[in-house]
């Protein structure tokens, strides 16, 4: 099993490099010639996929082997995704309100799986199990903030209407970008209506891959997809309270 050519396992070697060499290029190419935006940013995404994934794998077998250590490196993933998710919604200072939306996702569904025991607090469990669910809020919150101040800039006449009226600042704010922002739910939605049907994710193909039962596979599949979900529900609601009250300040209102 050490060479990963046996048990079902992807087969590391000369031909898995030019793979994923020719995969790489397949979607430079396609995005170069078709139009579709910056090829550079395909190919500087690939490559830094291959140069982190490579130094985590180094080091990953060491973090692994402690407490401490593991819970440095989770720390590490949600900071990343912080900064990650504050450069995207455009407010590369703005940690605090967006690590506050992230986490407010995040701490909720690990500390469900963890304090029940569903996932054993071992190392080993713990790094994946964060990392999607961290992954899938900073997602989540990108997405729902960068729609909700999109609505916001391009609807500022009808906030400006709902002021009138007599609403508050943040309730005339969430009647414009609400439910615009409820649309960066919709991927995590279809992707767990659809599990096993149309795909079969990252988790279950890990776990079967890595020796469990079809059952145990499936399981697992399904506590990361509904944990998702929860996250991400968190993470776009408290994303939406924190642009439409002015705490994520995004500069969406005019003077």
């Amino acid at each position: 099993m050490s060479d990963g050519s046996h048990g079902g396992g992807i087969v590391v070697g000369p031909a898995l490099v030019v793979v994923v060499v020719v995969l790489l290029a397949i979607a430079v190419l396609v995005v170069r010639f078709g139009g579709l935006g910056s090829w550079r940013a395909f190919l500087l995404a690939g490559v830094r996929a291959a140069v982190q994934l490579a130094a985590v794998s180094f080091v990953i077998a060491g973090i692994l082997r402690s407490g401490w250590l593991t819970a440095g490196f989770v720390l590490l993933m949600f900071s990343v995704a912080v900064a990650t998710s504050a450069r995207r919604i455009g407010v590369p200072r703005e940690v605090v309100p967006v690590a506050m939306a992230i986490g407010g996702g995040v701490a909720p569904v690990l500390g469900v799986v963890l304090a029940s025991g569903v996932v054993p607090p071992s190392p080993i469990a713990v790094v994946p199990v964060a990392g999607i669910i961290i992954g899938g809020a900073m997602t989540a919150t990108s997405q729902s903030a960068r729609r909700a101040v999109d609505e916001l800039r391009a609807r500022h006449g009808e906030y400006e209407a709902a002021l009138a009226l007599g609403l508050g600042d943040r309730a005339a704010a969430l009647e414009i970008c609400k439910p615009s922002a409820g649309h960066a739910l919709i991927p995590p939605l279809d992707q767990t209506r659809t599990v096993g049907l149309v795909t079969l994710p990252g988790a279950y193909v890990g776990v079967l891959l890595g020796g469990a039962s079809p059952v145990q596979a499936g399981v697992t599949q399904l506590l990361v997809l509904v944990g998702l979900l929860a996250a991400e529900s968190l993470a776009v609601l408290i994303a939406v309270e924190l642009v439409a009250g002015g705490r994520l300040n995004t500069g969406w209102r005019r003077s």
